[in-house]
This record gives C-alpha cells, sequence and structure tokens, in this order.
C-alpha cells in the first residue's frame, strides 16, 4: 500500500512540474528524442537488438516446439491423421508455412 501510494505521489509531482514548463519545454523535448533516436548509433543498436530478439524468438520457438512434439499431448495435435499438423508448420505471427531448412 505504501508503495502505492509513493508511486502515485510521485506521479501527481512528475505531472505538476510537466504542466508548469510548458508547452514549449515538451516540444523540446521530443525534439531532442526524435534527434537522438534518428542517430545512426542508436539506429545500429536497435537493429542489434531487433535481430537478436528475432533469433531467441526462432530458438524458443523451435524448442518449445520440439518439447510439445516429445508429449502425449504433442503427439496427438502433431499426428499424420490430425487437421492441426499443417498448424504446427506455420509461424503463429504471420501464419508463413515453414520452409524445409527449419526457417520462416
Amino acid at each position: 500500500m505504501r508503495g502505492k501510494l509513493m508511486f502515485l505521489g510521485g506521479v501527481a509531482i512528475g505531472f505538476v512540474l510537466g504542466a508548469r514548463a510548458g508547452r514549449e519545454r515538451y516540444d523540446q523535448l521530443v525534439s531532442s528524442a526524435r534527434q537522438l533516436w534518428d542517430h545512426p548509433t542508436v539506429q545500429e543498436a536497435a537493429g542489434v537488438v531487433q535481430a537478436q530478439a528475432n533469433r531467441l524468438y526462432v530458438e524458443g520457438k523451435d524448442v518449445v516446439g520440439d518439447r510439445l512434439s516429445q508429449t502425449k499431448l504433442g503427439e496427438r495435435l502433431i499426428g499424420e491423421d490430425d487437421p492441426l499438423a499443417d498448424v504446427a508448420d506455420q509461424d503463429p505471427l504471420t501464419g508463413n508455412r515453414r520452409q524445409p531448412g527449419g526457417t520462416f
């Protein structure tokens, strides 16, 4: 309860200070944030993080798929006569079919 009150107090203080700073300061902060985001070093770092996140997603999806296939539920879901067998070879986000090499 004490933590919630401190959080709400911080939000209230931030709101009051932000309101006093005015629209000009807000526009200045937005401009600075955009300038920082557009910096080539930041964009490069964002690209690296996105590539790592995509790699971890694919690896995690493969691990979960492998573990699921080793369970009775997985055997039932991915059986040859099961209509859901095609779903196991699809990317859950895009619906793209899995390629023979294991990628989408």
